[in-house]
C-alpha cells in the first residue's frame, strides 16, 4: 500500500508524471474548472451533494454522514468497475477534490487498499489553483514574447495560425477565451470558459513553452470578452517587442467579412450587436449602420467601423499600453490569404531565431 500526500506546488511542477489525474468533485464543479487533463469521478454528484447538504441542515450531521457514506461507496464502486479493473499494479493516479480531502480521500483510501500507488493533492483544487497562479507569474517572467500588433482586420489571428503551422511557439489567447476580443467579438453559440477555467488553460499553455525560443502573442486588451488575462502576463506582453502587421483597408474589410461570416449570414444578429456601440457612437450613427446592413451593404458598414471607430481606438491604445510599439517591426503580407500569411510567418520565424 502506498498513499502519498503531494503538495499543491509539487503537483504544479510535476503534473505530467502521474498516469491519471482524477477530480473527485461533482460534475458542475468539474465543468467550472479542473486540472489540465483531469477526468471526473464524482464521489457525490450534484444532486447527491444537494441532498446531503439539505440533510445536514434540516436533520443533523450524523444522518448526513451516514447517507453520504452510502452514496459515496456506491459511486466509488462504480468508478472502480468502469475504469480501474483493467489497470495494472503500477498505475499511479493523482487525486483531488475541493479542499478538505474527504471526497478524494475516500476514493484514495479504496484505491490504496487495492494496492495502487495513489497520490493525493494536499488542500485540493483550491490549493492547486493558488500554486498555479503563482506559477503563471513565474513562467510569464521567464518567457520571451513577440507581440503581433495591427489594426482590426489586419490578420493578426491568421498570422498566429500561420506561425503555428511554421512550428513557432504561439499563445492564442482568443482561442483559449473563445472570443474575438472586441465589442463584436462574441462567437454565436460558443460560451466562454469561466475565469478559473481560462486561467488554467493559460497556465497549461505557458508551461509547455521552451523558454529559449520566442512566443508569439496577439496585442490583446486586459480582458478578452468576459475573462481577464492574468495581470503579470499582461504586463510582460505589454513590455515586449512588437510587430506591426499591415494590410490595405479593402483587404481588411474582406478579411472581416470572411472571419465574421455569421454576421453576413445573420444581418439581424449583426444589427443587434451594433447596439452596444450606441453609447460611444450615438443613436444616429448606429441607426445609419443598421440601415446599410438592411440594404445588404455590410462592406460599407465594416469600412466605416474600421476608419471611424476601431482604428482611432486601436492606435491610441497601442501607443498608451505597449511600451515598444513605436519601435515595432512592420510586416506587410501580400494579402489576406493563407499562403501570404505563411510567407510572413516564415519571415518572422527567421528573424526571431
Amino acid at each position: 500500500m502506498s498513499l502519498t500526500l503531494i503538495t499543491a506546488a509539487d503537483a504544479v511542477r510535476n503534473l505530467d508524471r502521474f498516469d491519471t489525474v482524477i477530480d473527485a468533485r461533482s460534475e458542475s464543479e468539474f465543468a467550472e474548472d479542473h486540472l489540465p487533463g483531469a477526468c471526473n469521478w464524482p464521489t457525490l454528484n450534484d444532486a447527491e451533494r444537494q441532498f446531503i447538504g439539505t440533510t445536514y441542515m434540516q436533520v443533523n450531521a450524523f444522518e448526513a454522514k451516514k447517507r453520504g457514506a452510502a452514496l459515496a461507496a456506491r459511486n466509488i464502486g462504480a468508478h472502480i468497475e468502469r475504469d480501474v479493473i483493467e489497470k495494472s499494479r503500477d498505475w499511479s493516479p493523482l487525486l483531488y477534490c475541493w479542499r478538505g480531502g474527504k471526497r478524494s480521500g475516500s476514493l484514495a483510501l479504496v484505491l490504496d487498499q487495492i494496492g495502487f500507488r495513489v497520490n493525493l493533492v494536499e488542500g485540493g483544487y483550491k490549493a492547486f489553483r493558488a500554486a498555479m497562479l503563482q506559477d503563471v507569474q513565474a513562467r510569464a517572467d521567464a518567457l520571451q514574447f513577440q507581440v503581433v500588433c495591427g489594426t482590426t482586420g489586419s490578420g493578426k489571428t491568421r498570422l498566429l495560425h500561420a506561425l503555428q503551422r511554421a512550428g513557432a511557439q504561439v499563445l492564442d489567447l482568443e482561442a483559449l477565451a473563445q472570443h474575438r476580443s472586441s465589442v463584436l467579438g462574441a462567437i454565436p453559440g460558443v460560451p466562454q470558459p469561466s475565469q478559473k477555467r481560462f486561467d488554467s488553460l493559460v497556465w497549461d499553455a505557458l508551461r509547455r513553452f521552451d523558454t529559449t525560443r520566442a512566443v508569439f502573442v496577439e496585442s490583446e486588451s486586459k480582458k478578452v470578452g468576459n475573462v481577464a488575462v492574468p495581470e503579470r502576463l499582461m504586463d510582460r506582453i505589454r513590455q515586449s517587442p512588437c510587430i506591426n502587421l499591415q494590410l490595405p483597408t479593402d483587404e481588411r474589410v474582406q478579411l472581416l467579412l470572411e472571419d465574421y461570416a455569421y454576421f453576413v449570414a445573420n444581418p439581424e444578429h449583426f444589427c443587434n450587436r451594433l447596439d452596444v456601440l450606441t453609447a460611444q457612437r450615438g443613436k444616429a450613427v448606429v441607426q445609419a449602420w443598421k440601415d446599410s446592413v438592411g440594404r445588404g451593404d455590410l462592406a460599407a458598414v465594416v469600412h466605416d467601423l474600421l476608419l471611424t471607430h476601431y482604428d482611432p481606438v486601436y492606435v491610441e491604445s497601442m501607443q498608451r499600453n505597449f511600451s515598444q510599439f513605436a519601435l515595432a517591426l512592420d510586416i506587410a503580407p501580400a494579402g489576406r490569404s493563407a499562403s501570404a500569411m505563411d510567407a510572413a510567418a516564415g519571415q518572422l520565424k527567421e528573424l526571431a531565431a
